[in-house]
């Protein structure tokens, strides 16, 4: 399947991509799945409760990660891109408060979040680690409808049928759907996105560019890249604006805000070490994942957890780097979201499924792989600066503590920003050999994501999620 940049980075909402918005989205296509069955049968019975049932990681770390709230308000309609927090925050608590939903197109409905969703903590379902259940209830109690979806990681949503059919389909079924649709460039592994890049002449970022004018239209293309960058920046801006105590319980603090307000004094006053510019990466990822710990407006990049690589080294570029232009991020966004495809469809970006490798390290190989292109380096030494970034991320758990994004994922946004510059600064000192194919340890990471203990995979069931300071 195609797979657009606007499929990698998706304008949304925190803390999670997975287990908010994914559950969100999974809530509303289950919403026009019960007014497409009502059109098709009339006289099943009269629509009046709904039930839904969280499986593996979404219960294990659902409540952390607002998965309940997403639930509730994909129930009554919301989708992420278009959420309006202040709308949600008070339909959230009418829903709490009334145990009904009033979805658009349907009949007021009957649903308790006390007991109509429940957080299954047994085995997880047999699709993938990130499973939910919903069901539709006549005013008999019988079932009206059930569907089970998976959320696949960075907001992607399969049904049980659609999961299977992708398995099944494969790498020949990706291939020829592509080249159906008509796109000139449809490379499905590193090793392919190369050879077309030399047989054309074109960089990486012309191929993907091209494949997206073929999708979407080229000017509708240039809008939404330019929104994307827009949104990306100013989640920065207000990650760097606020202050206070991050919701759930922890009581971890933003930093954000001070780091940089002590970054700019020291500006122009000669006192700064050489290494301060890990300092200016740090703290733009921190502040992404700050308002994503938050709950804030924010891009997955390729997801919610690890939404503050890309944005923090491309903002490098445009605010650090010598010589960068409008054109050098474009070049950035079309690159790492072709690094973000690859990745997605030959491994995972999902936390659940093969730990954070997946998320933090998949998003420094995007950032490495953009920064590359927007410096001017070629499409070998891109694919190199990919490969030495997610290499060095090999094994990464997912283990955050009491199931928030919080502890160590902001921390961890900023180590992997800064490897992402050093694996790009690496490559380009060199010709683009190298020994490991970005292919090969894309590979190595579905691998490691398989052997890895289901403890350390978003479950929060190990790792630092259960060595905590004693009180």
């Amino acid at each position: 399947m195609f797979l657009s940049v606007f499929d990698i980075f998706k304008i949304g909402v925190g803390p999670s991509s997975s287990h908010t918005m994914g559950p969100m989205t999974a809530a509303a296509r289950f919403l026009d799945h019960l007014r497409d069955w009502r059109v098709k049968e009339p006289g099943a019975g009269e629509l009046a409760r709904l039930g839904c049932s969280l499986h593996g990681s979404l219960a294990f770390t659902g409540k952390g990660h607002a998965t309940d709230r997403a639930v509730i308000l994909g129930l009554s309609g919301f989708e992420p891109a278009t959420l309006d927090p202040d709308a949600a925050e008070a339909l959230e608590a009418e829903v709490r408060r009334h145990h009904r939903v009033a979805p658009p197109g349907l009949p007021p409905l009957s649903f308790d979040p006390e007991t109509d969703l429940v957080f299954d903590y047994g085995p997880p379902l047999p699709g993938h680690a990130n499973g939910m259940v919903l069901r539709a209830f006549d005013t008999g109690g019988h079932l009206y409808a059930e569907e089970t979806y998976y959320s696949i990681g960075g907001g992607f949503v399969l049904t049980a049928a659609e999961l299977d059919a992708q398995a099944k389909g494969g790498a020949a079924a990706f291939h020829a759907d592509k080249a159906a649709a008509g796109y000139p460039h449809p490379f499905g592994s590193a090793a392919e996105m190369l050879e077309m890049g030399t047989a054309s002449g074109l960089t990486i970022a012309e191929m993907k560019w091209a494949n997206e004018c073929a999708h979407h239209g080229r000017a509708e293309a240039e809008r939404r890249l330019e929104a994307v960058w827009q949104a990306m920046d100013a989640c920065i801006e207000r990650g760097l604006r606020v202050e206070g105590e991050l919701p759930g319980g922890l009581k971890v603090r933003r930093r954000a805000k001070h780091i940089h307000d002590q970054l700019q004094a020291e500006r122009g006053r000669n006192i700064a070490q050489p290494h301060t510019i890990n300092d200016w990466l740090s703290v733009y990822a921190m502040a992404v994942n700050e308002e994503n710990a938050a709950g804030g407006r924010v891009v997955t990049s390729p997801t919610n957890g690890a939404a503050g690589v890309v944005p923090a080294v491309l903002r490098y570029y445009r605010d650090h780097c010598v010589g960068a232009t409008a054109g050098g991020r474009k070049t950035f966004l079309l690159t790492a979201s072709a690094i973000g495809g690859l990745i997605k469809h030959n491994a995972s970006i999902s936390g659940a499924e093969v730990g954070c490798q997946g998320e933090v390290g998949s998003a420094a190989a995007m950032a490495a792989a953009g920064l590359c292109a927007a410096l001017g380096g070629t499409n070998a030494q891109v694919e190199n600066a990919a490969e030495i970034a997610l290499e060095h991320h090999l094994g990464m758990t997912c283990d955050p503590v009491g199931g928030l994004v919080q502890v160590p994922c902001i921390e961890r946004n900023g180590l992997g920003a800064i490897k992402a510059v050093s694996a790009a600064s690496l490559a380009l000192r060199g010709d683009g050999t190298h020994f490991m194919p970005l292919d090969n340890c894309i590979e190595t990471m579905r691998q490691t994501g398989l052997d890895m203990n289901a403890k350390y995979k978003e479950t929060s069931l190990g790792g630092l999620a259960v060595n905590l300071p004693e009180c």
